[in-house]
């Protein structure tokens, strides 16, 4: 039997990882071993270890290492607490493989602890670029720590082994976040409504800003003038959800609940969705509108425009669907118009997802269900052909 421990230390992490952990959880041959840390134990972000216990899964090792502050030392301690956490939790399970998804410092501790104990860390959405975030260093970096790879798209494949990665260990399955779109009923609009107690009563956006965490204020500038964008849409309201806990962002959750309080009418500040609130409140928004990767990623399943504002995802493929913008007030109201616009709508009802339909959970799992993990902590550099 297998020992295939997870990691998720988000609540976004977390849906994208849902349908591989059910697939993993029902599989007689795999002992799932489940590891939840960060913003899941954290009651300001929701708490949502809760949630994961509600879907029906069993935590095997709760990693408590999240500093409660937003500075840049604060963060690089929570992530030095990860790695010793992480080590003593594989010490007790002895785990044959770790599987980490995406880029951020939580998954880089996970990863640096599961690579000095010998455990071959299979990792999800490798080879994408965010030039705005020190994310960018981070997948990358846990790309090489790594022996298994699930990519997003096949630019994104050649690029992880352009990092020097064997292509046969190099799998592009598609996006793990496609897979609740096509697996689940998402709510109605009148469904959506009776979440927020009937306060849901106009067309909306829906938004959500992170950190931009090689800015060095974290683009709080940017924040500002995207609320202010919003007093030119009256007749529309808001939706906004938390962003990650990164450096700045409990300065942002601290505006944005000022600003919540001052504008109750148009703005629905809300501190996790979950997976199935989120995808239908994406649904049924006008736009998504912000700098998160589900607006490039999972947005144009739904046929929905996606407002893109920064840097924080430039370099990411994105579909034509995704409105790109600088930060500024003028260049976040123009994007939003065009975004809400019959034109423009109209326009982007067939196009193509390049991050796949929705089947690359059970991608995933096929492989690692027949998977030799045996022999891969020892890794030969993969040279590219030369010219």
């Amino acid at each position: 039997m297998k020992n295939i421990a997870v990691f998720t230390g988000t609540r976004a992490e977390y849906s994208l990882l849902y349908w591989l952990l059910k697939f993993l959880q029902q599989d007689e041959n795999i002992n799932l071993q489940l590891f939840v840390g960060g913003t899941h134990l954290s009651h300001e972000f929701g708490h949502t270890i809760d949630q994961i216990i509600a879907d029906g899964f069993s935590v095997t090792q709760q990693l408590d290492f999240l500093v409660p502050s937003d500075t840049l030392n604060a963060v690089s301690r929570s992530l030095a607490l990860a790695i010793s956490t992480t080590a003593d939790a594989i010490v007790k399970h002895s785990p044959d493989a770790i599987v980490l998804l995406g880029d951020r410092y939580e998954a880089l501790g996970v990863a640096q602890a599961a690579m000095i104990n010998q455990v071959p860390i299979v990792h999800i959405h490798g080879g994408e670029i965010t030039e705005g975030a020190y994310d960018d260093a981070i997948r990358h970096a846990i790309t090489k720590l790594s022996h298994i790879h699930f990519t997003a798209t096949e630019p994104y494949r050649k690029r992880v082994i352009q990092l020097g990665e064997s292509p046969k260990h190099v799998f592009n399955v598609g996006a793990p976040g496609l897979d609740s779109i096509k697996k689940i009923k998402l709510l109605s609009r009148d469904e959506l409504n009776n979440h927020f107690s009937g306060k849901l009563t106009k067309p909306y956006f829906l938004v959500t800003y992170h950190p931009v965490t090689l800015s060095r204020n974290g683009a709080i500038e940017g924040l500002k003038n995207l609320l202010l964008a919003m007093e030119c849409f009256t007749s529309f309201q808001v939706i906004i959800t938390y962003p990650n806990a990164d450096s700045f962002g409990y300065e942002i959750i601290e505006h944005l609940k000022i600003y919540a309080e001052q504008h109750q009418e148009q703005i629905l500040l809300v501190k996790n969705l979950g997976a199935l609130r989120y995808l239908s409140a994406m649904k049924h928004a006008e736009a998504v509108v912000g700098n998160t990767s589900s607006g490039i990623i999972e947005a144009p399943s739904l046929n929905v425009p996606t407002v893109n504002i920064g840097d924080r995802q430039k370099g990411r493929i994105a579909s034509e669907s995704v409105i790109h913008c600088g930060d500024g007030i003028d260049d976040i109201t123009a994007g939003i118009r065009k975004a809400i616009s019959p034109d423009f709508k109209k326009s982007i009802l067939l196009m193509e997802n390049p991050y796949g339909n929705g089947d690359a959970s059970q991608a995933i799992y096929k492989i690692l269900k027949t998977l030799e993990l045996d022999g891969l902590i020892q890794k030969t550099f993969f040279n590219l052909p030369s010219k």
